[in-house]
């Protein structure tokens, strides 16, 4: 069953950011429902911070408590990036969700103090004062969009029993997984976390600390990227590791190794990414993949042939699909090569359905890869919707990331996460 042991920490949040003063034992492991979550389209949880232009409006999303007394939150689950942030309720009229003037725990982090001079020193925008002498920062992401707000400490409620079927359209905010100081797991100082997310439901688990289960296959790591150097395009606290190539069915892609490593200016990573829903390519390996899958997909597949729709505005290879099919036709399995770890991409998981187009009694569907040149993104990413039926483990003392093959809806029920 989940745990129910409580604790509290003591956390910094932007919007609300979050530094946690952990009061836990370190060996405690600790899990959570995620979940697989459909946000209205009027509410993008990344609205004016939007990292990639082509983040899909499903996201995982985690339940939590948050202030005193508790507040409940719906917190986007982002292995992309440092800050977790809150949409605060600073007035009566604003329509958000947490409200920090009924929290008595809230308290706004000074400008001068070591947290907001120190902590902050490895985002993109350097913290400063606003009027009021508090810690205001800014956060700039890769399409160029940003957005703002006060540095502040909170006690967040965790390890507590889940509340089922606790969801709000209208997300909370974000929780920033990466390797940064002031991300979530960075500040409570657990060595490792990991994730599931089931292929066919909405159900999932979010876990800290050591999974350590019987029914779990051992995984398959592959190290993490890591450079002392700062490089204008290396996000040195993302989840980095080397590609080495793809595989389409038993056919591996005719592609010199030297695509897959990034170059003098730091462009060319490859980056685990929960916060993304989709996998994305640069240029040369998107071409070499797509024109694979076309080949071996002729006679199967019918191809969308419309040069002016690209879905996502980075994902050009589409297909009409008979609405009144049984399933999709059996397809080549996509195999993503790490040192050290394969994540192999098959069935469902390779076409994404369109909602809301069609062509007569056809459905469009979509290749899930797309092209990151379109979306002037120097690295690869790869989403969530590739992490499905995985379990997903980041070990932050080893400094790797590792893979096993589960059935993730089978494993919430085991864990006792009821969703």
């Amino acid at each position: 069953m989940a745990s129910t042991n409580i604790f509290l920490l003591q956390l910094s949040i932007f919007l609300l950011i979050f530094l946690p003063k952990p009061c836990f034992p370190k060996n405690q492991t600790l899990f959570f429902p995620l979940k697989t979550q459909a946000l209205a389209h009027y509410y993008n949880y990344r609205a004016t911070a939007n990292k990639l232009s082509f983040h899909h409006n499903v996201s995982l999303t985690v339940s939590l408590k948050l202030g005193s007394p508790p507040q409940d939150v719906t917190m986007v689950l982002d292995t992309g990036s440092e800050l977790s942030w809150l949409h605060c309720k600073k007035t009566v009229s604003f329509n958000s969700i947490f409200n920090p003037l009924l929290s008595s725990s809230y308290s706004p982090v000074p400008c001068n103090s070591p947290t907001c001079k120190i902590k902050t020193q490895d985002l993109p925008v350097p913290a400063s004062c606003d009027p009021k002498g508090l810690c205001r920062v800014t956060l700039t992401y890769a399409d160029l969009t940003s957005t703002e707000g006060n540095l502040a400490t909170e006690t967040i409620l965790i390890g507590g029993p889940a509340r089922p079927g606790f969801e709000d359209a209208r997300t909370t905010g974000l929780m920033g997984m990466n390797r940064g100081s002031l991300s979530f797991i960075t500040q409570m100082g657990f060595p490792k976390f990991s994730y599931c997310i089931s292929g066919v439901d909405s159900s999932g688990v979010l876990l800290f600390g050591d999974a350590s289960f019987a029914w779990l296959k051992p995984l398959s790591y592959t190290p993490l990227v890591r450079i002392s150097k700062p490089l204008p395009y290396f996000d040195r606290v993302a989840y980095s590791v080397q590609l080495e190539g793809i595989k389409v069915g038993s056919k591996v892609l005719n592609l010199p190794k030297s695509v897959f490593i990034p170059d003098h200016t730091g462009a060319g990573q490859t980056m685990v990414d929960s916060g993304t829903q989709f996998t994305f390519l640069l240029g040369e390996v998107y071409s070499a993949l797509k024109n694979e899958f076309i080949q071996q997909t002729k006679g199967i597949l019918r191809v969308f042939d419309d040069p002016n729709f690209v879905f996502q505005g980075a994902m050009d290879l589409c297909y009409l699909i008979e609405s009144t099919g049984p399933s999709l036709p059996r397809l080549p399995i996509v195999s993503l090569m790490f040192s050290g770890a394969e994540m192999s991409v098959s069935g469902e998981r390779l076409l994404y359905r369109v909602p809301g187009l069609s062509r007569g009694r056809d459905s469009v569907y979509c290749f899930t890869f797309g092209n990151s040149d379109l979306l002037g993104i120097e690295a690869f990413v790869i989403g969530h919707h590739h992490q499905q039926n995985l379990w997903v483990e980041f070990d932050l003392i080893n400094s790797r990331v590792g893979f096993a093959e589960v059935r993730c809806d089978i494993a919430s029920k085991r864990l006792g996460i009821i969703v």
